[in-house]
Formats: C-alpha cells, sequence, structure tokens
C-alpha cells in the first residue's frame, strides 16, 4: 500500500512546473532507511525515505514518507521559505495508523496575530477552507499550546473513510498547495532589519516547536534508534538552527 505516494508525486512534479528547483542536500544515511517489525505473517517492512529540494524564495522543501502496510502510512510535507521572505510555511500531516487517518494541512503563519498577515495570507485562502470543511469536518481540539502555529484556515480533519483520503484529501492538498504557490510567486523580498529579525524568530520558534514536539519521534526511535532518529529531527526536518550555525 502507499497510499500517500500520490500526493508526494504530485507536489514534485508541480513544484517543479512551477519553481525553479534545485536539490536541496540530504544528509548522508538519510535518504532512505528500512526496519523489519512484527513476526511471521505480521512482519512488514517499514521504509522511510527522503525528498528534498530549494527554491530562490524557497529554502527548504522537503518531504518524510514513511511506508509499512495498511497499518502506517505517513506524509510529512513541509515548505520553509527563505528568512528574506514573510511568507507562511506550508504544512502537510498526512498520517494513517490503525486507528484511523488523522490529516492536517496548513499555511503555518509567522505572525498569528497580526490583523495584516490574516488579510495576506489567510482572509484569500477562508472560502477553500470552508468549502473542504464540508466533507472534511473538524477533528477536534488540540494542544493549546501548538495553537499560534496554525492559521484559521487550517484544515484538521480525522476521515473515517479511505475514499475521503484519495479524494477529498488529496484535492484540499493539491488546492493548498496551488494556493501557496501563487503567494509564493507574488512574494517580494523583505529589506527592513526590523522586519528581518522578527522573521527569523518567528521561523526558529516554529522550527524548534516543531522539532520538540514532533510526534513521529517514538515512531522512528522504534524502528530505527534515538541516535538516528535525533539527527534525522535536527539535521534534516528542522534543521533551519544548524544552516544558522554554518552560515
Amino acid at each position: 500500500m502507499t497510499l500517500y505516494q500520490p500526493f508526494l508525486d504530485y507536489a514534485i512534479a508541480t513544484l517543479q512546473d512551477r519553481l525553479d528547483l534545485s536539490p536541496y542536500p540530504i544528509p548522508a544515511g538519510f535518504e532512505s532507511n528500512s526496519a523489519t517489525t512484527g513476526k511471521g505473517k505480521r512482519e512488514v517492512t517499514v521504509l522511510t525515505t527522503s525528498h528534498g529540494f530549494s527554491s530562490p524564495k524557497l529554502r527548504q522543501i522537503r518531504a518524510a514518507h514513511v511506508q509499512a502496510g495498511e497499518g502506517l502510512q505517513v506524509l510529512n510535507f513541509v515548505i520553509f521559505p527563505r528568512l528574506e521572505y514573510d511568507l507562511p510555511f506550508f504544512g502537510g500531516d498526512l498520517v494513517t495508523l490503525p486507528g484511523g487517518h488523522l490529516i492536517a494541512i496548513d499555511m503555518q503563519p509567522l505572525f498569528r496575530d497580526s490583523a495584516d498577515y490574516q488579510a495576506r495570507y489567510s482572509d484569500p485562502i477562508m472560502p477553500m477552507f470552508e468549502r473542504y470543511q464540508q466533507v472534511l469536518p473538524w477533528g477536534g481540539d488540540f494542544p493549546e499550546e501548538a495553537q499560534p502555529f496554525f492559521s484559521p484556515a487550517f484544515l484538521w480533519t480525522r476521515p473515517t473513510e479511505l475514499e475521503s483520503v484519495t479524494t477529498h484529501v488529496f484535492n484540499a492538498f493539491k488546492d493548498y498547495l496551488e494556493a501557496y504557490l501563487g503567494f509564493v510567486e507574488q512574494a517580494q523580498p523583505v529589506t527592513d532589519p526590523g522586519q528581518l529579525k522578527g522573521i527569523e524568530a518567528a521561523q526558529l520558534s516554529y522550527i524548534r516547536y516543531r522539532a520538540e514536539k514532533d510526534p513521529a519521534r517514538g515512531m522512528l526511535t522504534r524502528y530505527y534508534g534515538a541516535e538516528w532518529t535525533e539527527e534525522y529531527i535536527h539535521g534534516f526536518l528542522f534543521d533551519l538552527e544548524r544552516h544558522l550555525q554554518a552560515a
């Protein structure tokens, strides 16, 4: 079963068509990894693959794709803008576990409480969000500490049917990504030193939160060990701090 491969294929093809893409370096040992879990008829291979790109306005476009049969399918797809742009992040967390599907798609804001920021990046996509809420209802409470990192157009849902994932969720993923690329095309670099400091601080806040609270940490540690997992999280998935330290 490769439930989210079409999502990844679509994203990469669309990005190649719309942007001037370059490869983003993936540290050695993280391009792919596999482990075997279970015994006998329940034995399954867990395959994790990584994909990375960049563009003139986007520092890192990356995906982590985990596949282990019907019981585990995960695509974590995130776009990090370069620090001279105030663009939001694009985040797609698509998770299928034995207990069901967990879907989170958003343009995650740098400045959640700024009315001007919401007017530019959230308000234009609210009709799209409201349309998808009709078929992908709100998935329930999520941690209060996480709320500053999500926009009013945060699509958070728990579909009960596989068909809903392959149709409604896939369409939402496409539409959010298309809208995001529209924002990227319009984006102009920020030159004000104070604003640039604010962008860097907001990006670091987001990166640190995501790295600390990464819900995949336990799963990846179970399959690949703590050392590999921590380096994968900090050295590839959420690597801005390393990037700044090396500059």
